[in-house]
């Protein structure tokens, strides 16, 4: 398990769970009008429409991290397994990754950080970019800039991509928040232009664009353990490199070629939307060993 801080305060309204009510996450429906994935306005928010896996998969129905329950013992500081529970890691992991950003894309980015929420829903959830199903995996839509989880994918991640590991879920989640670093700071739509413009090579600038979010998820790894709650406590008490290698095995388990090579196709990357393991890992790590989000341009090179 990650290192975290026992003694961090969470900030809760980071996260909305909208599975149902529970421990002082905002919870209640979602009012935003529900419609299909794809065409319309939905043709701009190319995030959501490729998730994060790029496929279409089925989340398995387990039970456990979907049911929300009472979390009243788990919210207390003074309960050592809040960690153990997936929607803590992760709200801890998306406190640490707003907080990086909230100075990092004003002082790499030239780009005002404006946070945002991550909401935890089963199955089918409403979103300002239509509504979507868990089978798309965890996404970021842009029209009303949340990033959105189904936590039982991480036991998908784990049980039929073999990424094993708590920090895993962190490098999801900073991938997702690299999606909105892009919607802030412009990269989204230009690059939407660009697939206008040049239908031919649109999944080419998909690619791209994930593999800058992958970049940022590296960036915010390396500064992850300075990163401090509401009250200046550290996050994290330590990054180790076991943390690294699970992130980079998640990478790779979600390269289009393994997703190809696991689903029993042949491998064809004019098809490819998120980019190779290869790509995913190297984009990962320049983030990671630079640190500086400016070294994120994947549009211009490689890794």
């Amino acid at each position: 398990m990650p290192d975290l801080n026992e003694n961090a305060q969470l900030d809760t309204s980071q996260v909305e769970d909208v599975r149902g009510a529970g421990c002082g996450f905002g919870g209640g429906g979602l009012p935003i009008p529900g419609g299909r994935v794809g065409g319309g306005i939905v043709g701009l928010l190319i995030t959501l429409v490729l998730g994060f896996l790029g496929y279409n998969g089925v989340v398995s129905r387990t039970g456990g991290e979907d049911q929300p329950g009472d979390l009243a013992e788990e919210c207390a500081v003074e309960n050592e397994q809040r960690f153990e529970r997936a929607d803590w890691r992760n709200l801890a992991y998306v406190n640490s990754i707003q907080a990086y950003w909230g100075s990092a894309s004003p002082e790499a980015l030239g780009q005002p950080y404006q946070m945002t929420t991550t909401r935890f829903f089963s199955d089918v959830v409403n979103t300002g970019c239509g509504q979507a199903t868990s089978g798309v995996g965890p996404f970021y839509c842009p029209a009303d800039s949340h990033v959105y989880i189904d936590l039982r994918f991480y036991q998908e991640l784990a049980g039929r991509f073999g990424a094993t590991g708590e920090f895993a879920e962190a490098y999801v989640v900073a991938h997702e928040y690299g999606h909105h670093i892009q919607n802030l700071v412009g990269t989204s739509e230009q690059v939407h232009r660009a697939q206008q413009r040049d239908p031919d090579n649109a999944n080419r600038y998909s690619v791209m664009l994930e593999l800058q979010a992958d970049c940022y998820a590296g960036a915010w790894a390396t500064h992850a353990a300075e990163t401090k709650d509401m009250k200046g406590n550290r996050l994290f008490d330590a990054l180790t490199e076991r943390d690294i290698t699970e992130a980079l095995r998640a990478a790779a388990a979600v390269g289009d070629d393994a997703i190809q090579r696991k689903s029993g196709g042949r491998i064809d990357q004019e098809s490819w939307t998120h980019g190779s393991s290869e790509q995913r890992q190297a984009w990962f790590t320049t983030g990671y060993k630079s640190g500086d989000p400016k070294r994120c341009d994947a549009f211009s090179g490689a890794a």
